[in-house]
């Protein structure tokens, strides 16, 4: 584990409604699980500017992976994740099988969007680096960390496309929410 993997863990285990999150969902058995997109950057984000440990976060995105694809298996779990939490997270916890992404995901943004293998190559499609981390609390209460950008972009504030991917429809959208609530961020076109 490399030094920023370290202060992310210590990160994310000061923010007690982010451990609620995991702690929840650990319990609940899904395969291949994680929590990542905004949960985890904006968490970084407000611990380097100083922010509250909840500010600008808007929800807890969880992905985990079934190879059924079908709506019925997928909105099962939906419907487990939320009865396993009370409200405000029972609304703010979003669950997605990464295994059925490929299926909605065209419509919804225009983009064409392969099926993926597991969980974690979803974060190699994310539209930033930055973005593209996520983490789970395993068995053993250790908090594993999947970045495959590396985790330089998230604790620097930097913003750049995926390099790997056309830019987002909707990248400028994108980047000025994000600037709203962290005008600290640097942009690289």
């Amino acid at each position: 584990m490399n030094d920023l993997e370290v202060r992310l863990g210590r990160i994310v285990r000061a923010n007690p409604d982010l451990m609620h999150v995991m702690t929840t969902v650990r319990g609940l058995g899904l395969n291949d699980w994680r929590v990542f997109s905004g949960a985890v950057y904006q968490a970084v984000w407000n611990d380097v500017t100083g922010r509250p440990a909840g500010y600008g976060i808007k929800d807890y995105d969880l992905g985990y992976f079934d190879p059924d694809t079908s709506w019925d298996a997928e909105d099962v779990v939906i419907k487990q994740v939320a009865a396993a939490f009370e409200p405000p997270f029972r609304d703010i916890v979003e669950v997605r099988n990464q295994a059925r992404v490929h299926i909605w995901f065209p419509d919804r943004f225009g983009e064409p969007y392969d099926a993926l293998p597991d969980t974690d190559t979803a974060l190699s499609r994310f539209v930033a680096p930055a973005f593209s981390v996520g983490v789970r609390l395993e068995a053993d209460d250790t908090i594993s960390v999947a970045a495959p950008f590396g985790l330089e972009d998230m604790f620097d504030m930097v913003l750049r496309p995926n390099p790997n991917r056309p830019l987002a429809k909707g990248w400028d959208k994108v980047v000025a929410s994000a600037q709203a609530r962290w005008p600290e961020l640097k942009v690289v076109p």
